[in-house]
C-alpha cells in the first residue's frame, strides 16, 4: 500500500464513502470465478468511456444523511487495463475518492481528513469477462470484493457520520470531477468498459442525477479486444509523438490489423488539419485504395484477419497485405513528395484515422492494433478522437454492434 500525506484524526470523509458506495444487489450471489451472463430482464449495460473520460457518463448526489446502507456493487466487463470506475467526492479538495484499474487490477485512491493513500489489490479484471465488484464499509474499515473474494481491507480509514452544514456527495461514473492532477497517482482516465445492475445509493437519498450530454451508450452483447471506429468517427495523432522515420534511407511503415471492416470511407490518412489527405487509404466495396494526391491511386483486396502494411520511401510507396503487394512509383523530384516527407518535422503534421474532418463516411472497422515503426500505439493517447471510439474493445459480429443510445 502506498501512503499519501499525514493521518488525521477527522471523519469527514466518511460521507463520501458511504454515498459512493451503494447497497448490495439483490440479485443473488455471483460465481467466484465471473458472473453470469446478461439476463433477458437486465438492462442494457452501459459504456464507461465519454471520449477522453475527462467527463463522467453521470453524475449522481445523494443526501448522505439519508443513507441506510454503507455498500455498493456492480458488475464490469472490460478490455481495457487502466481507467476511472467511478469517483465521488462531499468536496474535491479534501474529501475525495477514486476506484479504478491500472494494470488491469483495481485501485483505490482515497483522500479525506482521516487518510490520504493510493492502493491497488486484486485479480486482472482486463479479460473481457463480467466480474462483480463490491466496496462496503464496516466499522472503521473499507473492505473491496471482486466476486465474491475480499481483496483488500483498510483499516482505522472511517469513523462515525459526524453533521455537515452541506451533507451532499457526489458520484460520477467513468470520469473525474477535478483534473487528473489533483490525484496522488495520476492515470489515464477514460475505460473502455461496460457496466451493468450497478445499485448507486439509497434511491430514497438521491436528490439529482443527470446523463452526460451524449446520453448513456449501451454495450455490445460480446466483444473482443480491438478498437472499434463506428461510421463517422475518427482519431488524430501528432506526427511528431509517434515513432519517427528511419533518417537514411528515409523509411516509414505503418502496419494496421483489421478484424471487420465495413462500408465506404478512409481508415487513414497523412496531412494537415487544412490538408488532411496527402495520402491515405480508404475503404471500398471490400478493397483499401491508396491515393497519394500525385496522380494514379492503386487499390487492394482486403483479407481481413492479415496484418495491412504501409511502407512509404523517398522513392515510392508500398502497400502490401500477406503475400499481395503493389507499388506506386513516386517521382523523387516531386515537389508534393517533398511536402509530404516534410509532415514529420511540421507541427501541424498529422496521423488521421477514420473520417476525416467534414467527410461524410459510412466506413466502421475494427482494428486488433495499430502500429508505427513497428511500436504499437495507444489510442488512449490520441491527440484527438471521437468520443463514439470504443478504444479496446470490438463487436465480436457485424451483426452485434452496440447500440446508440438508450
Amino acid at each position: 500500500m502506498e501512503g499519501r500525506g499525514p493521518l488525521v484524526t477527522s471523519p469527514r470523509w466518511l460521507s463520501l464513502l458511504l454515498l459512493l458506495l451503494p447497497p448490495p444487489s439483490d440479485q443473488g450471489q455471483a460465481p467466484r470465478q465471473a458472473v453470469s451472463t446478461q439476463r433477458v430482464q437486465d438492462p442494457p449495460a452501459v459504456h464507461l468511456s465519454n471520449g477522453s473520460g475527462r467527463e463522467p457518463i453521470s453524475i449522481m448526489t445523494f443526501d448522505f444523511t439519508k443513507i441506510r446502507k454503507s455498500s455498493s456493487s456492480f458488475e464490469l466487463r472490460t478490455w481495457d487495463s487502466e481507467g476511472v470506475i467511478f469517483y465521488g467526492d462531499t468536496n474535491p479538495k479534501d474529501d475525495w475518492f477514486v476506484l479504478g484499474l491500472r494494470d488491469g487490477r483495481s485501485e483505490i485512491q482515497l483522500h479525506n481528513q482521516l487518510a490520504q493513500l493510493t492502493v491497488g489489490a486484486g485479480p486482472r479484471l482486463d479479460d473481457g469477462r463480467w466480474h462483480q465488484v463490491e466496496v462496503k464499509i464496516l466499522d472503521d474499515s473499507l473492505l473491496l470484493s471482486v466476486d465474491r473474494e475480499e481483496v483488500l481491507r483498510l483499516r482505522q480509514v472511517s469513523g462515525p457520520l459526524a453533521s455537515k452544514p452541506q451533507p451532499i456527495v457526489r458520484i460520477a461514473l467513468g470520469g473525474l470531477l477535478f483534473p487528473v492532477s489533483s490525484l496522488h497517482l495520476p492515470l489515464v482516465p477514460a475505460l473502455d468498459g461496460c457496466l451493468r445492475r450497478g445499485n448507486w445509493l439509497d434511491p430514497q437519498a438521491q436528490t439529482s442525477g443527470s446523463a452526460s450530454s451524449s446520453s448513456l451508450r449501451s454495450c455490445a452483447i460480446e466483444s473482443q479486444p480491438g478498437t472499434f471506429f463506428p461510421p463517422g468517427t475518427r482519431a488524430e495523432f501528432n506526427l511528431q509523438d509517434i515513432p519517427q522515420p528511419h533518417a537514411e534511407p528515409w523509411a516509414f511503415s505503418l502496419d494496421l490489423g483489421l478484424q471487420l471492416a465495413a462500408g465506404s470511407g478512409h481508415l487513414l490518412a497523412l496531412g494537415t488539419p487544412e490538408n488532411p489527405s496527402r495520402l491515405s487509404l480508404h475503404l471500398q466495396d471490400q478493397k483499401v485504395v491508396l491515393s497519394s494526391g500525385l496522380g494514379p491511386e492503386l487499390d487492394l483486396p482486403l483479407v481481413l484477419g492479415l496484418p495491412l502494411q504501409l511502407k512509404l520511401a523517398a522513392s515510392g510507396v508500398v502497400l502490401s497485405q500477406g503475400s499481395k503487394k503493389e507499388i506506386l512509383a513516386l517521382p523523387a523530384l516531386d515537389l508534393d513528395l517533398a511536402s509530404l516527407l516534410k509532415l514529420w518535422v511540421q507541427p501541424q503534421g498529422r496521423l488521421f484515422l477514420g473520417a476525416l474532418p467534414g467527410e461524410g463516411s459510412s466506413a466502421s472497422f475494427c482494428l486488433d492494433g495499430l502500429w508505427a515503426q513497428g511500436q504499437k500505439l495507444d489510442m488512449d493517447r490520441a491527440l484527438s478522437r471521437s468520443q463514439d471510439i470504443w478504444t479496446h474493445s470490438c463487436p465480436q459480429g457485424p451483426n452485434n454492434s452496440p447500440g446508440t443510445t438508450h
